[in-house]
């Protein structure tokens, strides 16, 4: 998973600080269940420094090799559209899969920043081999290179490709759905908006802690959630590499963040997974109840003591965390049903 091996590889390159700043960690770690408490928790890891995210661009890509034994895995270049431009993807197939099969669109984390498909290798494959699904995970290109729109419209084009070639791919284009955690998460529900608002039909939309409002970069008194993984700092340098500038109050460019849409109604259903440690927690939790609110079915997770991408540092050791990943998958195999 995405921070699996980007935490661990960049405990060379983190810089404890003073004991002052460890003892503080130690007393924050009181509201972390025991079983999700991790080494990595001590390091104030900070993505805008040039040094981590070099380290990271390189070992984020060595993240979930693993992948479900029989799963295909092939990577694609898809071509350049009159509308969309070429990009790389990666897909999933399990023998199990019968024609014609559901899709899942996947977009991978890591602030937009950094990151690659293959990191999603584990989950995907394993999507795939339960759920007999396409799975499609999207290698977008990432800021601050290419600022937005570069990004979405990579996703937007994968997902306009796989409508397109749905006879050929053998699967069903009325089962279509388009998921991402952190950073993917945030992209994945931009591209359902333009997806709906281009009639571009989306069945579900799974976001798992997503990264969808810049507005949260503002924020003068950040929550406890500050001391782990994704911090404010490493936020504001995301959000401001991928804006193309920092952000701004007011800012009025179509979908460049999920949150600042004002009319949700038409979505198609989601559900939001987020643990109250979580940088994202507010914003996640205000996003699924104005889904509700515009007549949206929204499944809310909340988990309590997870911090962002605990599940992705634990999955399989820690109980929680192994639940919240088979909740996610489970709202996934309802949502993509025959109807």
């Amino acid at each position: 998973m995405t921070l699996r091996r980007v935490l661990s590889g960049l405990g060379a390159a983190a810089t404890l600080g003073a004991a002052a700043a460890i003892s503080a960690r130690r007393r924050a770690l009181a509201a972390v269940p025991r079983e999700l408490r991790h080494p990595v928790l001590f390091l104030p890891l900070n993505f805008s420094n040039p040094v981590t995210l070099a380290i990271a661009r390189r070992v984020v890509p060595l993240a979930g090799a693993a992948s479900r034994p029989g799963v295909r895995i092939e990577q694609r270049t898809l071509p350049a559209t009159t509308d969309d431009p070429s990009v790389e993807v990666l897909t999933y197939q399990a023998p199990s899969g019968q024609a014609p099969r559901a899709a899942l669109l996947w977009i991978h984390g890591g602030g937009t920043v950094m990151g690659a498909a293959q990191q999603e290798n584990t989950w995907c494959s394993r999507v795939a081999d339960e759920l007999g699904a396409l799975v499609v995970s999207v290698d977008y290109r990432l800021a601050p290179e290419n600022p937005y729109p570069a990004a979405l419209d990579d996703c937007i084009g994968a997902l306009r490709w796989l409508h397109a070639s749905a006879a050929a791919l053998g699967i069903d284009p009325a089962r279509i759905a388009v998921g991402g955690e952190s950073a993917g998460g945030g992209l994945a529900a931009a591209v359902v908006q333009r997806a709906h608002d281009s009639r571009v039909p989306v069945r579900f939309q799974l976001l798992l802690y997503p990264m969808l409002d810049d507005r949260t970069a503002l924020r003068v008194d950040p929550p406890n959630s500050a001391l782990y993984t994704w911090t404010p700092d490493s936020n504001r340098f995301a959000w401001t590499s991928y804006l193309g500038r920092p952000p701004q109050d007011r800012d009025d460019r179509p979908y460049i963040a999920a949150a600042r849409r004002k009319n949700l109604a038409g979505l198609p259903p989601a559900w939001i997974g987020v643990g109250d440690l979580d940088l994202f927690h507010d914003e996640d939790v205000d996003y699924a109840r104005r889904l509700s609110e515009a007549g949206v079915a929204c499944e809310l997770r909340l988990e309590p003591g997870m911090y962002h991408g605990a599940d992705a540092l634990l999955d399989g050791k820690a109980p929680s965390m192994t639940a919240f990943r088979t909740a996610a998958l489970d709202a996934l195999r309802t949502a993509l049903a025959k109807p």
